[in-house]
């Protein structure tokens, strides 16, 4: 544990609190049913976890990925589509359920399909899919013709300190534009004009690599054309956001808390020049400051209130966490608030009731990752040496192991390899979006996980990558890394082409 975290875990073993709540925030796992560890546990955990030496040959279990979750690799698009491989038969009619909401198309209000009314007024997607194409990453458009269906932008305005912060420290108080709210909506339904159109426009230019080599980098400018109700808010600031991919979610939501914050070193301790940072967000759902996991800022908790939130925000449904039928229509937008809703008593007064928020969440919970591929292959191996020595499970963190969970025994007690710390890193001026969102400055970004990356041409039908589809190899994502990973992207730039195109190799193959 990295001493300048030992506050961190007091307060999340219940002591003293580390992040200025001032009843102290409870930072443990309030959304699992878990079954402590004993001591003999932790310690075969510190073992099983600890780095490698040994590059000659795969580790234990390097295959499976999300441990007894893992299935095999399907060789068409639906390789992340698969239910967890250690699923029971008697659950997997949950999971199938979901997966019909998640692929549901929503209708505008009113209508005579009533178990699918409640689109919009305004809206991104008409369903979970069009974003989280087979259950994959999305993309930014291709071209002018191009929709922007799997990104959209994010927008926020400065704010006064006290504005809108519950009680954490080093909050960055922020709010939503006053006539666009939190994100631009592209499209409306009938009556209703989209609010803009997404924009971006890229300048190209060369990085010079040892060995003769060349790489081309583009960097995007993006925009919010065509506004429908007026200028944004002076100092807006804007973020596009790709949809990421699916799976792994639930085993990333069972890993310990405890786990992640003893990796966080915010005033860099030990002096490697990587400074993770936890991401202490507000619950909507517990109504209390907890550990931020999920989004390119790791700014939800827990999955079942990242998918009410893009219920309402993408697809405009309400959900009993997030029960306005307008959606991310604001005040200002009176037209979109009188529209039509499609609550009703028959779904307890909402248009997606909890038991539909909840087959979603076990569904996106149980999305499974997909075995390694060729982690014996010399070449794969090399690259993995390459990996380990290059730095990058500074904050690519391979392995952990979940908490026992009663409720959820595919998520419960096992060996996973996501290659991500969870944890908030300054990624420098090239990738700053100049956007706080809660802890998380305009530099900062969780660490992405790599597990199933490989596969995300087989399942996409692109390589993109970043959060926002800048980078058209994983060549070009790492080139594009600064920050705390400067060190790292400069080793990578001047190491031996044959390294390089291993790492990658290493890469490809998780």
């Amino acid at each position: 544990m990295k001493p300048s975290n030992l506050a961190l875990c007091a307060a999340l073993l219940g002591g003293a609190s580390a992040v200025g709540a001032a009843s102290g925030p409870d930072l443990r796992d309030l959304h699992l049913n878990i079954i402590p560890r004993t001591e003999a546990e932790a310690a075969r955990i510190a073992a099983v976890t600890a780095l490698p030496q040994d590059f000659s040959a795969p580790e234990q279990f390097e295959d499976l990925p999300g441990g007894a979750a893992t299935v095999r690799v399907r060789r068409n698009a639906d390789a992340f589509s698969q239910p967890s491989g250690n699923m029971e038969f008697d659950r997997e009619l949950d999971f199938k359920v979901g997966n019909g909401l998640f692929r549901k198309l929503w209708v505008s209000s009113p209508s005579s399909t009533l178990a699918s009314d409640g689109l919009g007024p305004l809206y991104n997607a008409r369903g979970c899919q069009n974003c989280h194409l087979k259950d994959g990453r999305g993309h930014p458009p291709a071209g002018p013709n191009d929709g922007a269906v799997s990104i959209f932008l994010r927008v926020s305005v400065p704010a006064a300190p006290e504005a809108e912060m519950p009680a954490i420290e080093e909050w960055i108080a922020t709010s939503p534009d006053p006539v666009y709210g939190t994100q631009i909506q592209d499209f409306g339904t009938v009556g209703q004009g989209a609010e803009a159109r997404f924009s971006v426009t890229y300048e190209e230019f060369e990085v010079p690599l040892s060995g003769g080599e060349t790489a081309a980098l583009r960097a995007p400018s993006y925009a919010a054309e065509d506004l429908a109700y007026g200028p944004l808010a002076k100092g807006a600031m804007l973020s596009p956001r790709v949809a990421p991919q699916m799976i792994g979610l639930g085993l990333l939501e069972a890993i310990p808390a405890e786990d992640i914050l003893a990796l966080a070193d915010p005033e860099d301790a030990d002096g490697d020049g990587i400074s993770g940072r936890a991401a202490i967000v507000w619950s909507q759902e517990y109504d209390t400051a907890m550990l931020g996991r999920f989004g390119h800022k790791a700014g939800m908790a827990t999955l079942r209130e990242q998918s009410a939130s893009a219920f309402a925000h993408d697809i405009g449904i309400s959900t009993p966490l997030f029960p306005e039928v307008w959606g991310d229509c604001t005040a200002a937008q009176d037209v979109c608030r009188a529209a039509p809703g499609g609550d009703s008593e028959a779904h307890g007064g909402f248009e997606a009731d909890q038991q539909a928020l909840d087959l979603i969440t076990f569904y996106s919970r149980n999305l499974a990752v997909p075995a390694r591929r060729d982690a014996d292959d010399p070449q794969v191996l090399r690259g993995k040496q390459v990996f380990y020595e290059t730095g990058c499970p500074a904050c690519h963190t391979p392995k952990f192991v979940t908490h026992r969970l009663d409720a959820q025994p595919e998520q419960s007690f096992q060996l996973i390899w996501p290659y991500s710390d969870m944890l908030l890193h300054d990624m420098g001026e090239g990738l700053a979006d100049h956007r706080p969102e809660g802890r998380a400055t305009g530099r900062e970004w969780r660490t992405a996980p790599l597990w199933g990356i490989g596969l995300t041409e087989r399942v996409s039908g692109h390589t993109t990558f970043l959060h926002d589809g800048r980078a058209r190899s994983l060549l070009e994502a790492i080139l594009w890394h600064g920050g705390e990973a400067e060190t790292q992207r400069a080793r990578v730039v001047s190491m031996a082409p044959p390294d390089r195109a291993a790492l990658i190799r290493y890469l490809e193959s998780l």
